[in-house]
């Protein structure tokens, strides 16, 4: 069997984090004897989507994205349905997927984690024809993801001041959900649609999730007395969301959500300005990540 070819798509300024010389190190960790490696770096918006699909084209094995949550969204929605397999070194604010497949956050041991070439096939959900493999969100944590995004500060601290710039002011908006065919009507402060467990950071909304299961769980989160943050915060880093009062989950494939009037949406934490009818699926084992 000969050598897989791998593709490294880098994002430069991802999490805050400085790349340079990323790929002398990656080389020193990287079995050489497996992979004939090629490196690159994203240069504007969407342009890891544009390199994933050509590495598909051009029958690359694996690409890996060397970046946070929206730089593995946008290589994983090009390599989705395809036989190329997506490959993640951590380096954004949040790292939600890959704290839950378990892949290291040290730099050097992600590299590493590769040439073990053991891989799983995950699900994908699609809104309005977004994909995303982590978490989708409406209300609140979309507004904090849009002002997080136009923030200075990267990072944990950037995304906590964005948290707490939006808490005091926010207001939960009306919202009409059918899921699975089951009608509801609720006042929320924010609904996320969670693939996996967690946000990012260790923080669960939605801790019996799973990419494999075939359901998106769909986190309604009520309003709550201002008091109660501390508490809701616990239950998040605790992965006890799901027993607080003022958190509904409900499991579904086929969800339509419509809200008071278009607004901004999160895609794996990256902010998208939608409409105000929302149409969630699942697409069941669509993805190959090595893990």
């Amino acid at each position: 069997m000969g050598k897989k070819r791998v593709l490294f798509v880098v994002n430069p300024i991802s999490g805050g984090k400085k790349k340079k010389g990323f790929e002398k190190r990656a080389l020193e960790d990287l079995d050489t004897s497996l992979y004939d490696a090629e490196f690159v770096c994203t240069q504007y918006a969407n342009h890891a989507y544009e390199l994933g699909a050509e590495a598909v084209a051009d029958g690359v094995d694996v690409v890996v994205a060397v970046g946070g949550d929206g730089t593995i969204n946008e290589i994983a929605s090009a390599l989705n349905g395809t036989s190329t397999a997506l490959g993640i070194v951590p380096e954004g604010s949040g790292n939600g997927l890959a704290l839950y497949l378990g892949i290291p956050l040290n730099e050097r041991a992600a590299v590493r984690r590769l040439n073990r070439m053991e891989s799983m096939v995950i699900d994908s959900g699609s809104i309005n024809g977004l994909l995303f493999f982590n978490m989708a969100g409406i209300g609140f944590d979309a507004s904090v993801s849009d002002r997080f995004a136009n923030d200075n500060i990267r990072g944990a601290i950037g995304y906590l001041k964005a948290v707490m710039t939006e808490i005091s002011t926010y207001k939960p908006q009306h919202y009409r959900l059918t899921i699975d065919g089951q009608s509801l009507e609720r006042e929320a402060l924010m609904i996320s649609v969670a693939n996996s467990p967690q946000y990012g950071n260790n923080a669960h909304v939605a801790p019996q999730a799973s990419v494999t299961d075939g359901i998106l769980d769909v986190c309604i989160i009520h309003k709550f007395p201002l008091y109660i943050f501390p508490m809701m915060v616990f239950h998040l880093f605790n992965k006890t969301a799901d027993q607080s009062e003022y958190v509904e989950i409900i499991p579904g494939r086929q969800i339509r959500i419509v809200r008071e009037s278009a607004d901004a949406v999160h895609v794996d934490g990256e902010p998208k300005a939608l409409g105000p009818v929302l149409d969630i699926e699942v697409n069941p084992s669509t993805l190959r990540i090595i893990c």
